[in-house]
């Protein structure tokens, strides 16, 4: 009985990894909801035109990525509210800029991906100024493993997202539903890190004093500079080339292979990046074994998944999404591949962040991006889109090989 109370305690307490799984099962079973059920209320078209509005907003946040994040959760120290103090002003500057951009190209986009109008992309440019009005404490609890108060946000944030989001799909507002409940979801969970994290950084602008964060996150910058070209490149072909409607198909069997497979993995590594750091910093051997435990669980799990997922993709199309969504559905059959490489690339950067060799990762993208540039544009010519989805999965391939080899490789 005495070991039965302590293991439950252990198992609710602040840091244990159940906080990260329930927030796994909530944010990620929300999002799935959503996307579904607007997917199956709007069609492929306007996903298609979300799609590229998201778009504008994932090329924009890439590029002006500080890596201040994961810079905070790796670092030796713990940040002084000075430091703090410039994340802050440095995080709200960067969504300032990048919002003002995307507005400004706003209507570029419309033109060059046939929406007909720019609302959506300007819609979309609200979010990273939201985004960047969060207190960077949250970082600082996310180093600290207070996982049980991050899950509590994140869970409140996708709740308001879905909650918003359906409802103003069902009263018609057509692709204008998802940017609503996005943007209600992202000004709640800004709101939050704010009234439920501590510490607070102070509010008057800071200019210096996070200089020693720069080593560590110039490699994160430069990732993903890097990991835009990976997560984008594929999208603006299809969109650019092929106009909203199978970009939409291609983004509905992307993001469903990703909800069932590879959002677990991002989600595990949110508890495995700031683990994995503690467990360096003191015993580097011991997070090594932890490591690879990890690895041969993920990748045991993930072949099970890929094959069930494979072989119930027509039924599962069919029953979710309708028969609209049917010519996606070898797309998808693709993309559980994809999406199972990924799972284990984000077990594999998370070691290699934490032990702080942040260049590994950066140096995998490099070479996907050289794999994408040597394959697509042949496999596209020969297969269309199947052909811009397998030339993903022979990228993916090298950046896992890759990042595999720096991690086992003794320093």
């Amino acid at each position: 009985m005495r070991s039965a109370a302590s293991s439950m305690r252990a198992g609710l307490a602040p840091s244990a990894a159940t906080w990260v799984l329930a927030q796994q099962i909530a944010v990620r079973g929300l999002v799935a909801i959503k996307f579904l059920a607007i997917g199956r209320i709007l069609g492929p078209a306007a996903i298609g035109s979300v799609s590229v509005a998201l778009l504008a907003v994932a090329v924009a946040e890439s590029l002006s990525d500080t890596g201040l994040a994961q810079a905070i959760v790796q670092g030796k120290d713990t940040p002084t509210q000075g430091e703090l103090g410039a994340v802050l002003t440095t995080l709200v500057v960067r969504g300032i800029g990048v919002a003002l951009v995307l507005l400004a190209l706003a209507p570029f986009m419309a033109h060059q991906f046939h929406l007909g109008q720019a609302l959506l992309p300007q819609m979309a440019a609200a979010l990273p100024l939201v985004r960047g009005l969060a207190s960077p404490g949250y970082y600082v609890a996310q180093r600290e493993r207070r996982f049980s108060r991050i899950a509590a946000i994140e869970i409140g944030a996708a709740l308001a997202d879905c909650s918003v989001g359906l409802a103003f799909a069902l009263s018609g507002a057509g692709a204008y539903s998802v940017l609503v409940g996005m943007l209600l979801g992202e000004a709640l969970k800004s709101t939050l890190t704010w009234t439920m994290v501590r510490p607070r950084p102070p509010l008057a602008p800071r200019w210096s004093g996070i200089g020693h964060y720069v080593g560590f996150s110039r490699w994160i910058w430069a990732g993903s500079v890097v990991n835009l070209m990976l997560n984008q490149f594929d999208k603006i072909v299809v969109g650019r080339m092929l106009g909203p409607v199978p970009l939409g198909a291609y983004q509905m069997s992307s993001r469903l292979a990703q909800l069932l497979l590879a959002d677990a993995a991002i989600a595990l590594s949110q508890y495995l990046f700031p683990t994995f750091a503690a467990q360096y910093r003191a015993d580097a051997g011991r997070a090594a074994r932890s490591f690879k435990r990890w690895l041969l669980f993920g990748a045991c799990a993930c072949a099970l998944v890929v094959l069930a997922l494979r072989s119930l993709a027509g039924w599962l199309f069919a029953l979710v999404l309708g028969p609209q969504w049917q010519p996606a559905v070898p797309l998808f059959r693709v993309f559980v591949v994809n999406m199972a490489l990924g799972a284990l690339i984000a077990v594999l950067v998370a070691y290699l962040r934490a032990r702080g060799d942040a260049r590994a990762p950066a140096q995998a993208s490099a070479m996907q991006v050289v794999v994408l540039v040597g394959i697509v544009p042949l496999a596209m010519h020969e297969w269309g889109v199947m052909g811009v989805a397998r030339g993903m999965t022979a990228g993916l391939a090298t950046a896992a090989l890759w990042m595999l080899y720096r991690a086992v490789k003794p320093r």
